[in-house]
């Protein structure tokens, strides 16, 4: 998996200005976990206390901030509040991206009825598909979102601003979307099919394969390897 890159090889080991892509991962479970202490109205939070959330150490913490500059007071730790909002503008989040969802099978469908994007400030605003069957089709959770054609997806893309797009479609068809998006003018790309894509340098893809997640677990869980 890889993003800032155009090809999610995972051959990129940096992500923007040469910050580590596993430093930029992290910034979202740092804002994850600072949410979950800002619902439970914590003021402050020291580094070990971040990094005990997660699994690391304050060392780690410390590092992973100081690429992006000087946050928090010796002493003191980290004011949630204004942490929270440093980490949404260095991930973009605090502003609202449309989005479109492309694929409406039983994933796509799961994926554009997900109420947590919104809050995370990523608004789906246009929903695709090549099959007649479910072109026309309201969106219940989107209120009145028809399902358009794929062909749609280039002027579509440029009225209602979208610049990142989820794949939810076969993995034969993943690439010529894909390529269908960068046509399109879309600049990043979510790809939940099991195939890795190549874009031009400026687009960033992102892929995620469950299948792989779930062997990846079942490794972890099976604790020890057999030896053979």
């Amino acid at each position: 998996m890889a993003s800032g890159t155009g090809k999610d090889s995972g051959k990129n080991p940096a992500g923007p200005e040469g910050i580590p892509e596993p430093a930029v991962r992290r910034l979202s479970l740092y804002l994850r976990e600072l949410e979950n202490f800002r619902a439970n109205n914590r003021k402050t939070v020291s580094s070990r206390e971040l990094g005990d959330a997660l699994g690391l150490t304050d060392a780690q913490v410390r590092k992973d901030f100081g690429y992006f500059g000087q946050f928090g007071q010796p002493g003191i730790g980290y004011q949630v509040e204004e942490l929270v909002g440093q980490l949404r503008r260095i991930l973009g989040t605090d502003r609202v991206w449309n989005v479109a969802v492309i694929g409406q099978g039983n994933l796509g469908r799961a994926l554009t009825a997900y109420r947590g994007f919104l809050r995370k400030g990523f608004q789906i605003v246009a929903v695709f598909d090549d099959d007649p069957d479910k072109v026309g089709q309201v969106i219940p959770s989107l209120e009145s979102i028809r399902v358009q054609h794929i062909r749609e997806l280039k002027k579509t893309a440029a009225d209602k601003w979208i610049r990142l797009a989820i794949l939810a479609v076969p993995a034969e068809y993943a690439q010529p979307v894909a390529e269908q998006c960068v046509a399109a003018g879309i600049q990043g790309i979510l790809n939940f099919a099991p195939v890795s894509l190549t874009a031009p340098a400026e687009v960033a893809v992102t892929s995620v394969d469950l299948a792989v997640q779930l062997e990846q677990l079942a490794f972890r869980v099976l604790g020890s390897p057999p030896r053979f």
